[in-house]
């Protein structure tokens, strides 16, 4: 709690039966530091810069778990029985709440009272690739700052367990991505540099991991599927939490192109990160080799079957057959019809493609835990998780724990 020593005050832990867990932090000195806050902002004491500043992060985070909640000004007032002008004057670091207010402020934005005093990070969320938001503007705060939050979770598990990777990016053909036939040849060099050959590519999600991105399912909204983001250097893609296999595989790999490629200079951006995406899960000589040069149409139970094998959907390879002069754009956009007339186009038939998992925050903070880094609780608050969620998922995945896990 860096905040508090530097504003000079005691910080006093109190354990209570509240917010997601057996054991919450209550700020006794809250009071006391809110006086002062009050009479620094007046000028009638020294260090004024230090405890402004703690005013102010602390503003910050409860602005931020505002927009995670979606919350409104007043909408926040009213779950927590504060008023409207307290919070606004909080979130501008004019005065800090009390510790019963701080409590109901949690409980209000669903969040530990240790989210509003987790250090301000050290990154600034820039986007790999800007395009119209189909999002209101409330959704969009909503997602970014669940995107915010849960890297901050993330590279602070990577920076306690001295895990920090660098991204293995391959040095693709050019620089500015300007036509479809370049992602063809693009998608084939990424997969030469990272050793992938033509072979399905099992798991995508654990794959861009190990090359250095950081991948993170966050709740989203009903148009909000995946995006890309740059930290000061590190890559990050978050994607949509329960999204089909073959819908996340393709979101995935569309959103790696946007890191890749700088945003293009024309407004095909999107139509090229998506021949990248098709031709990297599948490139263009394991299509001929399965669907053959020239066809007049194409099987549904054979693109069923091609999906499972490569995670690309049906729909996907119907585009892959067409991008490739296989079949015909008018047989391409008969079979697309189709799709939509049996209402396949949101829901393919047959067995779902089911989703993968990014797995790597939980193995740093199972190896931070196991080398004695940090407490199980702390494992549990860094993941997301209240203790009960992380002991039940310990008994689940990995059958009975043993005592020394939850020391």
């Amino acid at each position: 709690m860096w905040l508090f020593r530097m504003a000079g005050i005691r910080m006093v832990l109190v354990p209570t039966g509240g917010i997601g867990g057996p054991t919450e932090v209550l700020i006794a000195g809250l009071q006391v530091l809110s006086l002062r806050v009050k009479c620094k902002l007046m000028g009638t004491s020294n260090g004024i810069k230090g405890v402004i500043s703690v005013a102010v992060q602390i503003g910050d985070r409860i602005r931020l778990g505002r927009k995670l909640a979606g919350l409104s000004l007043r909408n926040l007032a009213d779950k927590a029985a504060v008023s409207a002008q307290a919070i606004s004057k909080y979130e501008r670091g004019l005065d800090i709440p009390s510790s019963p207010v701080l409590l109901r402020l949690a409980r209000a934005l669903g969040v530990k009272p240790e989210f509003f005093f987790r250090p301000e990070p050290l990154f600034a969320l820039i986007p790999a690739y800007r395009k119209r938001a189909r999002l209101k503007k409330k959704e969009l705060e909503a997602v970014s700052a669940r995107i915010q939050e849960w890297l901050e979770r993330y590279l602070e598990l990577e920076y306690l367990a001295s895990a920090q990777v660098k991204f293995d990016r391959p040095a693709v053909g050019s620089t500015r991505a300007e036509s479809l036939d370049e992602m063809e040849e693009a998608a084939v060099t990424v997969r030469q540099e990272w050793d992938l050959g033509l072979d399905p590519i099992q798991n995508l999600m654990e794959l861009l991991e190990d090359r250095g991105i950081r991948v993170g399912l966050v709740e989203g909204f009903p148009h909000f599927d995946a995006c890309a983001f740059w930290a000061d250097g590190v890559p990050v893609i978050a994607v949509k939490k329960d999204l089909p296999g073959d819908r996340q595989r393709f979101n995935l790999a569309h959103e790696l192109a946007h890191l890749l490629f700088p945003e293009p200079g024309n407004p095909a951006g999107e139509a090229i990160a998506h021949r990248f995406a098709g031709a990297f899960l599948v490139p263009a000589q394991a299509v001929y080799q399965e669907l053959g040069r020239r066809r007049q149409s194409l099987g549904y139970r054979e693109l069923y079957l091609l999906k499972h094998k490569y995670g690309l959907s049906m729909q996907g390879w119907i585009a892959r057959a067409r991008d490739l002069n296989i079949i015909s754009p008018e047989r391409a956009r008969y079979l697309f019809q189709d799709f939509r007339r049996q209402g396949w186009h949101k829901r393919e038939p047959g067995k779902q493609l089911p989703p993968e998992e990014p797995k790597r925050m939980e193995r740093l903070a199972l190896r931070a835990v196991a080398e004695g880094l940090i407490s199980s609780s702390r494992a549990a608050e860094l993941l997301g998780k209240s203790m009960e969620e992380f002991r039940y998922q310990m008994m689940e995945e990995y059958g009975e724990p043993t005592t020394d896990l939850y020391n």
